[in-house]
């Protein structure tokens, strides 16, 4: 590449870099300051002496029970978004025709309401006399206890994020070449055996990037836990919440969220890392 091209690239780079700078790289430096200060009496932040206390905290044992649910929601989740996902994208794809503009954005839709909103409709939904357990009664069973439950967590997750599993996995979909998987049965493959051996190892890509734009907002996600899953679900998310908006332990709290995002992007470069092998071999 030329030097024009090369400062070409760094100018199209630019107002991307810029805005993580600001936005990110900055705030992150204030995270990572704060947190090593100490609590003040009044609930305030003091940075008079500068230690790694409230990172020995995080790293308790206590904590692990905690880091353990986060990390156990946000698997289930990106588990059940895929799953649900996938067939999903394959249908819109394959036989969406003219309408697949307009499937896209029904997809989309949900995010035209807010996230808090819709958590709240799923407590309509799940609650002992809502919705589910009414149908339920139609039939003669239930009520069942829903809500406040770890099954009440996963399905609001999963609803609230399943947009960011779909659009990936229709757009690795949409590129597979039909004529391989046409060659493939050519080759007196079954539609089993072709879906198996071709459509899903060249679609792993969307997957894998499916699963990294799911994966990072669910173990961030406290709204849900909070409302669905009641007082006695905890999550890292939810303790780092409680530490800002209510305990102003904001020192522990920036040293939590720290090691969150730290083991967010550390996770996110390893699944980078497999899906370019994935692409590029």
């Amino acid at each position: 590449m030329n030097t024009s091209g090369r400062s070409r690239g760094l100018a199209l780079l630019g107002p991307g870099i810029g805005w993580l700078v600001v936005f990110f790289a900055i705030p992150m430096v204030f995270v990572f300051a704060v947190s090593l200060g100490q609590r003040d009496p009044y609930g305030g932040v003091d940075m008079s002496h500068l230690s790694l206390d409230n990172y020995l905290r995080a790293l308790e044992p206590t904590f692990l029970p905690t880091v353990w649910n986060s990390l156990r929601y946000a698997t289930a989740t990106t588990v059940l978004s895929i799953a649900v996902a996938y067939p999903m994208a394959y249908w819109i794809s394959r036989y969406g025709g003219r309408r697949k503009p307009l499937l896209l954005v029904l997809v989309m839709l949900p995010f035209w309401t807010s996230y808090v909103i819709r958590t709240y409709a799923w407590m309509i939904i799940l609650r002992d006399n809502g919705v589910v357990n009414g149908l339920l009664g139609l039939v003669g069973l239930g009520p069942f206890q829903l809500l406040n439950t770890d099954l009440a967590v996963v399905f609001g997750m999963t609803y609230g994020f399943l947009p960011f599993t779909i659009l990936p996995l229709y757009v690795a979909i949409d590129r597979l070449d039909p004529n391989l998987v046409q060659a493939a049965r050519d080759l007196y493959a079954s539609g089993r055996s072709a879906f198996i051996h071709v459509t899903l190892p060249l679609t792993m890509p969307g997957i894998i990037a499916a699963a990294i734009l799911t994966f990072i907002p669910a173990i961030g996600d406290f709204v849900t836990p909070d409302l669905l899953g009641g007082a006695q679900t905890t999550t890292i998310a939810k303790v780092i919440q409680t530490l800002f908006m209510s305990s102003h332990d904001w020192p522990f709290g920036a040293a939590l969220g720290f090691v969150l995002i730290v083991l967010t992007i550390l996770g996110t470069v390893s699944g980078l890392r497999f899906l370019r092998r994935e692409v590029i071999g």
